[in-house]
């Protein structure tokens, strides 16, 4: 049996096969046929996609796109970048065809679906504007010269956005939530770009093409899903078995099984535990699941580390917990190591494992400032440090859901010296991601 490969593979240079698939196309400009060539490819940092480039050798059009190729993402992303200085131009952005494009301080909008997705970068954005604003323009003083007077003076205004005379802020609004602005500083914190999710509502679903059973069911049919019949199957029965269900590889996106069982973590409540073996790449991940539902209140819960002791603590992150640590400038979103039980100890090693994967090396490749290269590499060090105990650091979890854990080492379960844990109100952001603000006070309470 011949030997599988992901069907997203990293970029490579050395690759005997660049896995790159060539299709005869029409060319929209001429009409005469052109090539569209394919590949498939992992972003780093961010997902697979698949690259579309077209060329053809009669008339020189040359045109470029990019979609997803990886499942719609649970919930929809805004991401809002200030732009204050010339490297931020350089910045790379994915965007996918949902996304709308705004800029506030002049009250320029490119909506969702006017254009093909791409990889470009912020200047790549204005410049892209101005020349579909001066493609018709000679037509537009013939026929419309006030008009296209109005709009010289618009496309002036963009221009002088490049001169970054003023700061001006870029929002990316992704119904799919596939968008991404590129940070340099990664991974610490972007402090001049914040990314905030939301839950879709039901027309931006079927925007994406995403329908519930009950709204594809025919009268006749009973659904995908039907409900256990009363004793068929007990909850002791489930909590004693493993179930097995079809799925597709995180990373590569290859056919494998997922195994998920339900257990009970002592002092604190029942979990779902996920854990994907990929056969094609390899990869393996192990997820947990809250089993209750939200909590009435977020939580954040601080732990400082300062000895082997705290290291050996059990530990629980939802997937809806985001992780920082002070010391370092570290911040981890919630979807980054999704959710987990283990121990700080393990915890730390996973964080510092993601960011150091080989997968994501090219990122700090030859292309790279060298100064850039370096300082991720002082940062990584930072790990070993830690690890070590030669460096004190505090680790902060902070789950709007409630559902993380972190085990206290006082017998009466109340918190120890070195753990401080807070509830706190939900805002409606908070809730938005969670998807709670449109349900009713009563439907909450039994959730």
């Amino acid at each position: 049996m011949g030997s599988t490969k992901p069907i997203f593979r990293d970029l490579n240079p050395d690759d005997p096969e660049s896995e790159t698939t060539e299709i005869e196309s029409l060319c929209m400009n001429c009409h005469e046929d052109g090539i569209t060539r394919l590949m498939l490819t992992v972003i780093p940092f961010f997902k697979e996609v698949i690259v579309m480039s077209f060329t053809c050798d009669h008339c020189g059009y040359q045109n470029n796109e990019l979609q997803s190729g990886g499942p719609v993402a649970d919930k929809g992303v805004k991401i809002n970048f200030k732009v204050s200085r010339s490297e931020d131009l350089n910045r790379q952005v994915v965007k996918s065809d949902y996304t709308s494009v705004k800029i506030p301080e002049l009250d320029f909008e490119i909506s969702s679906k006017s254009q093909r997705g791409e990889v470009t970068t912020v200047e790549g954005i204005i410049d892209r504007s101005i020349k579909g604003l001066e493609q018709d323009q000679p037509v537009r003083k013939i026929e419309h010269p006030d008009a296209a007077i109005q709009i010289e003076e618009f496309i002036n205004k963009l221009k002088k956005l490049k001169d970054l005379e003023k700061p001006f802020t870029l929002i990316l609004e992704d119904i799919s939530g596939n968008s991404f602005i590129e940070n340099p500083n990664a991974p610490r914190v972007d402090k001049d770009c914040s990314m905030t999710y939301f839950t879709r509502s039901k027309d931006q679903d079927h925007t994406l093409g995403i329908f519930t059973q009950s709204e594809i069911a025919n009268e006749n049919e009973s659904g995908i899903l039907e409900p256990v019949q009363e004793g068929e199957f007990t909850l002791e029965d489930l909590e004693g078995e493993v179930l097995q269900f079809p799925t597709n590889c995180p990373s590569c996106n290859s056919p494998c099984k997922t195994n998920m069982k339900m257990t009970n973590i002592p002092h604190f409540k029942e979990v779902i535990i996920m854990a994907t073996n990929c056969d094609v790449c390899g990869h393996k991940t192990n997820e947990v699941k809250s089993g209750s539902g939200v909590e009435p209140k977020g939580l954040k819960i601080e732990v400082d580390i300062k000895n082997q002791e705290d290291f050996s603590r059990d530990l629980l992150k939802s997937d809806t917990c985001s992780l920082s640590i002070p010391q370092l400038e570290l911040e981890v979103g919630p979807h980054a190591l999704g959710g987990r039980f283990t121990t700080v100890e393990g915890l730390i090693i996973a964080i510092k494992d993601q960011l150091s994967d080989p997968k994501h090396s090219h990122m700090f490749g030859d292309s790279i400032d060298p100064q850039a290269k370096g300082q991720f590499q002082s940062f990584l060090k930072k790990f070993d440090n830690i690890l070590a105990g030669l460096m004190e650091v505090t680790l902060v979890l902070d789950d709007p859901a409630g559902n993380s854990y972190v085990q206290t080492m006082r017998d009466d379960g109340l918190p120890d010296e070195c753990l401080r844990i807070e509830h706190y109100e939900r805002n409606f952001d908070q809730n938005e991601e969670l998807g709670l603000n449109d349900i009713k006070t009563e439907e909450y309470e039994n959730v």
